[in-house]
């Protein structure tokens, strides 16, 4: 009888203590302030000097998607408490291995983008700041047979990166 009383008050110790408390938790780690409720993530232009013709939408879509599918914020198209803006400023295919003939086993993909965030409720957590990542492939590929997938990879790790860097105080 005594070890379910205490039971019943540590379970009621625990229930007053998560209902006590203001944070809010996240499975995704946003750390989101309460008084945030909209966010505009505006076109990514591509500045690269090779330019890819559907890569500024496919890595604008990824990161609307990143920011909708991670929160509850409703994406608007001008005036969010939070805003996303910048441009692609890097598109370029680098080889990294060679084989004995001295030509590429290996070729690397990358992509760079300047983002600039600006936070109307919490203007200490802006930032402008570029972002970098590249995915590898063989070069017995053609870049046009991988480059699809290869954008779509890359897009989504930057919008991981971004999405950290903004709202997961990573």
């Amino acid at each position: 009888m005594k070890i379910k009383i205490i039971y019943f008050i540590l379970i009621c110790m625990g229930l007053v203590t998560i209902n006590s408390c203001k944070g809010s938790y996240s499975f995704t780690g946003a750390d989101i302030d309460a008084n945030i409720k909209t966010i505009t993530i505006e076109y990514f232009q591509n500045r690269a000097s090779l330019v890819q013709p559907n890569l500024s939408n496919v890595f604008t879509e990824a990161l609307k998607d990143k920011f909708v599918s991670q929160t509850n914020l409703e994406l608007i198209n001008y005036n969010g408490d939070l805003k996303l803006q910048g441009e692609i400023t890097n598109y370029n295919v680098t080889a990294q291995s060679f084989q004995g003939n001295e030509t590429a086993a290996l070729n690397r993909l990358t992509i760079t983008v300047r983002v600039k965030y600006t936070n109307s409720i919490e203007s200490t957590k802006d930032f402008d700041t570029s972002f970098s990542r590249y995915a590898d492939f063989q070069s017995s590929q053609s870049l046009s047979a991988v480059e699809t997938n290869l954008i779509q990879e890359i897009s989504e790790e930057l919008a991981i990166d971004i999405f950290n860097k903004a709202v997961a105080n990573w």
